[in-house]
């Protein structure tokens, strides 16, 4: 049996769609005739298809649900806290777990260069390597549906509320600005890799895809849906304070502004290293990525008033 974690939304640290991508997870598992529980709280509880084993628990509080673990071979953890984890994956491997797929992010390639007590995504990722269990982690691009959710990144978290009610679009580097993006289903494909296939043991998969400029996202949607969307250019000033009232921490916020202009600066740079990543998303998956018009046209009645 495979267990899936998933945690409530949060716009903090170590924030990533757990239930976005964790029910396309789940669905795949399904279809491949895996059985499958899930660990998840509040109303991420509820609604997940027939014959999934729902425990009510929150895998940064392991201690609450510790029972969780039996019966479990592979665990794809996604929502994880560098102060529990620990935790986690003593009860794991007590309970004969032999398989750990981390949802992790590209944290880990700047936190080491910091002392181990400032790491969150990277103390995650070497716990789970120095549990003794099989690994695998895998470091996503932004996810397409996170807008949706309003989940990390800030960047077109607020998009659907305004183009619905104003027809606009309020950003930073909006002429410049890029932000790769990988479709929830695709991340969800590299997930079932991992878990049920023995060649990535060990390995940390790269689920990227290449940046996407801020101004095609926008007419992309804009096309979607048959009318026109204003742009409103925020300065990097203007747009800290409107992700702050989006309830975006300080963080969170220089991340986006830092990478929104880093990828506009170098796109052959970035789309390079996207592209030379082995093995490819493309590869992993057996088939072509989702492009964000196909996201946006799957998801076109959200953007309608």
């Amino acid at each position: 049996m495979i267990l899936v974690t998933v945690v409530p939304l949060s716009k903090g640290e170590g924030t990533s769609p757990t239930e976005l991508v964790g029910r396309c997870l789940v669905n795949q598992l399904l279809k491949a005739g895996k059985k499958v529980r899930v660990l998840a709280d509040g109303r991420q509880a509820n609604h997940w298809p027939d014959g999934v084993q729902i425990v009510k628990g929150n895998v940064a509080l392991p201690m609450e649900s510790q029972a969780v673990f039996q019966d479990i071979e592979r665990v794809f953890l996604a929502g994880a806290s560098a102060k529990t984890i620990n935790e986690n994956l003593i009860l794991a491997k007590r309970a004969g777990v032999q398989r750990v797929v981390v949802l992790s992010s590209h944290g880990p390639e700047y936190e080491i260069n910091y002392p181990p007590e400032t790491w969150f995504w990277l103390a995650i990722e070497k716990a789970v390597e120095q549990s003794g269990m099989e690994w695998t982690h895998i470091r996503p691009s932004a996810v397409m549906g996170s807008m949706l959710e309003g989940s990390y990144p800030a960047t077109g978290s607020g998009w659907v509320k305004s183009i619905r009610q104003e027809g606009v679009v309020r950003e930073p580097y909006m002429k410049t600005g890029h932000y790769p993006f990988i479709h929830e289903e695709d991340l969800a494909g590299v997930a079932v890799a991992a878990l049920l296939e023995d060649i990535y043991i060990g390995k940390i998969l790269e689920a990227v895809n290449v940046p996407i400029s801020t101004k095609e996202r926008v007419q992309l949607i804009s096309q979607a849906i048959g009318r026109e969307i204003l742009m409103e250019e925020l300065t990097p000033d203007q747009a800290r304070e409107h992700w702050r009232n989006q309830g975006w921490p300080d963080d969170t916020i220089e991340v986006t502004l830092y990478a929104l202009d880093e990828y506009g600066k170098y796109p052959d740079k970035y789309f390079k290293w996207t592209v030379e990543q082995c093995p490819s998303v493309e590869q992993v998956i057996g088939r072509p990525v989702r492009t964000y018009g196909q996201w946006v046209y799957e998801h076109i009645n959200e953007f309608q008033p």
